[in-house]
């Protein structure tokens, strides 16, 4: 039997971890990032398949391939979080699929600018885990078995 699949996809500006607000995002960058989750998902009896993207129409199908193979989704969407309607309806799709999609994110969004602490995903997320740096994408998959 093959290990089930588990989408582990980021949005815009995480390619730039390591590097970027590393006050706030950490000194991890997003090689460390997978390298650590695919570690976890194989401890967990899952496949990671990781993946990150600055476009958000890319994301949107990522989310629907992840519904047509029937695979739940770790997601941190940066900053499509806070306004893209888009990227929500496209979670929507996953969870109301029958699969799972845990929401994650570095930092705490509700202890930062206020912008940040509207979450558009949160509320068609089966759960978020925030403000762990690299651990809340390790929770994620957790979170999933």
């Amino acid at each position: 039997m093959t290990a089930p699949t588990v989408y582990v996809l980021s949005g815009p500006n995480l390619n730039r971890l390591g590097t970027r607000e590393p006050d706030v995002y950490g000194s991890d960058t997003l090689d460390d990032i997978h390298a650590a989750v695919q570690r976890e998902a194989r401890d967990l009896g899952l496949i990671a398949d990781c993946r990150q993207t600055n476009h958000e129409g890319e994301l949107i199908d990522w989310l629907h391939e992840a519904v047509d193979v029937g695979a739940d989704v770790v997601l941190n969407p940066g900053a499509f979080t806070h306004y893209s309607y888009a990227v929500r309806d496209a979670c929507a799709i996953v969870t109301t699929s029958g699969r799972s999609l845990v929401e994650v994110h570095l930092s705490n969004p509700a202890t930062r600018e206020e912008f940040r602490h509207t979450s558009v995903v949160a509320g068609v997320a089966t759960g978020t885990i925030a403000g762990f740096g690299l651990q809340s994408y390790l929770l994620g998959l957790r979170a999933l078995v």
